[in-house]
């Protein structure tokens, strides 16, 4: 599949000189001292929870190879780096002056206990742990403490599975950042089982990489953590699980076979005050007449892949890699990325995005596939002249079958923050 488009200015340099300056920009972090301060956000009391939460630690990450001894005779003395654990201190340990309170104001030792919180005799509040709590009104709460882990965790990297409006902390101190939000919301997955209605999320923290010559290093530990509202009858029940990593995972039931998919550009525009332009632009697509599409640097370019002679509704178009080149040929170089395992492409300043795929006016709107990405053109490397050639379009896809408690959605939700150090002079 590949479609081709060509750029009408010579500004590629300089996007090219604003990719790299990015990564010059993220040498160094800007630090911030903050005085402690009680939150202003108190999360709502709920009761009737037919078990109790259970929260696990974060997982320990794999140890390091050792290093390869030198050849010189001096026998190398051989650190061991540890990953982030539990802290010695009690959970319960808060400081009055950012304690964030928990439940109602007049809920009972015995109640605190019940929704995995802190009870000093007059106040019920939340431990130095991650707490996730369901209501009866269909919310997740979330409070998250900086002490979860040692390292401390960095509560402005904390992110769930999807963003949105509402999908970020509603407070914070500094030791603290609460959540919450809908069950149905922030990229939630929805599951059934007899009697039991599901909705999983999961939260994560970056992490900062340090990038030399010869290796990369992160000093930051990093936080992963599944979380369920069970709904059953009358009663709400919360489950916390701890994502671990397999030693030796499972393989995928995948075979081959042959599917049809068709990739187009979308030439939609609004027309009218207001209107969105991402409902209006799939309204409409180029034909193959229209082919080589002229567009101007930064543009964005809408595609959609179409799975075709597909009538199965359990059926779920995935995309795995897209990418483009200068000649029809897929395998020829240059290339440049817009999707790797059906994200965005990271290392692009201009990040492509995913666009959701509408129910209205599709009868199969799984066998669709969505994504935009602002124009380019290709640069020489050796004197970063810009090409005129046309950028052509390739992806490849596969077909994943939706199952009860599997979903065939891209995990787009871990994000990883580069630094280089290696004293090199960018471009």
């Amino acid at each position: 599949m590949e479609k081709c488009l060509s750029a009408t200015s010579l500004v590629a340099l300089a996007l090219l000189g604003s990719f790299v300056g990015t990564i010059v920009e993220a040498q160094g972090s800007v630090l911030r001292a903050q005085s402690p301060q009680a939150p202003k956000f108190h999360p709502r009391g709920f009761s009737n929870y037919k078990s109790e939460p259970e929260v696990l630690l974060p997982q320990q990450p794999y140890d390091p190879q050792q290093p390869k001894p030198p050849t010189s005779p001096q026998e190398p003395s051989i650190y061991q780096p540890v990953g982030p654990k539990q802290p010695s201190f009690q959970s319960c340990e808060v400081a009055p002056n950012v304690r964030v309170p928990c439940g109602s104001a007049d809920i009972s030792a015995a109640g605190c206990e019940a929704i995995s919180c802190c009870f000093d005799g007059r106040q019920c509040y939340f431990g130095k742990a991650v707490t996730v709590q369901c209501t009866k009104d269909a919310q997740f709460i979330v409070v998250v403490a900086r002490d979860a882990t040692l390292p401390n965790i960095d509560l402005e990297s904390v992110a769930l599975l999807g963003g949105g409006q509402g999908c970020t902390h509603v407070d914070s101190n500094s030791d603290f950042a609460i959540y919450q939000f809908p069950v149905t919301a922030c990229g939630s997955v929805i599951m059934e089982e007899p009697g039991v209605i599901i909705y999983e999320n999961r939260m994560s923290s970056s992490y900062e990489v340090g990038v030399g010559d010869r290796g990369a290093v992160t000093r930051d530990s990093y936080y992963e953590l599944l979380f369920q509202c069970r709904y059953i009858g009358t009663s709400v029940e919360t489950v916390v699980t701890e994502v671990l990593p397999l030693q030796d995972p499972p393989l995928p039931a995948a075979a081959w076979g042959p599917i049809r998919v068709h990739l187009m550009l979308a030439n939609g525009q609004c027309h009218t005050k207001g209107c969105n332009e991402l409902d209006v632009a799939y309204s409409s697509f180029y034909t193959e007449a229209d082919y080589p599409v002229t567009k101007v640097l930064r543009d964005p370019v809408y595609v959609e892949v179409q799975l075709l002679e597909k009538t199965d509704p359990n059926l779920v178009l995935t995309l795995g890699r897209c990418w483009t080149t200068t000649s029809s040929n897929p395998h020829s170089l240059p290339q440049w990325d817009i999707l790797i395992d059906g994200c965005p492409y990271r290392d692009d300043r201009y990040l492509s995005s995913l666009v959701p795929v509408s129910h209205s006016g599709l009868a199969f709107p799984s066998h669709y596939r969505r994504f935009l990405f602002k124009m380019f053109t290709f640069v020489d490397p050796s004197s970063l002249v810009p090409l005129k050639e046309q950028v052509y379009i390739h992806c490849s896809a596969a077909v994943c079958t939706a199952a009860l408690g599997r979903s065939c959605e891209p995990s787009c939700f871990r994000k990883i923050k580069m630094q280089h150090i290696s004293g090199k002079t960018l471009l």
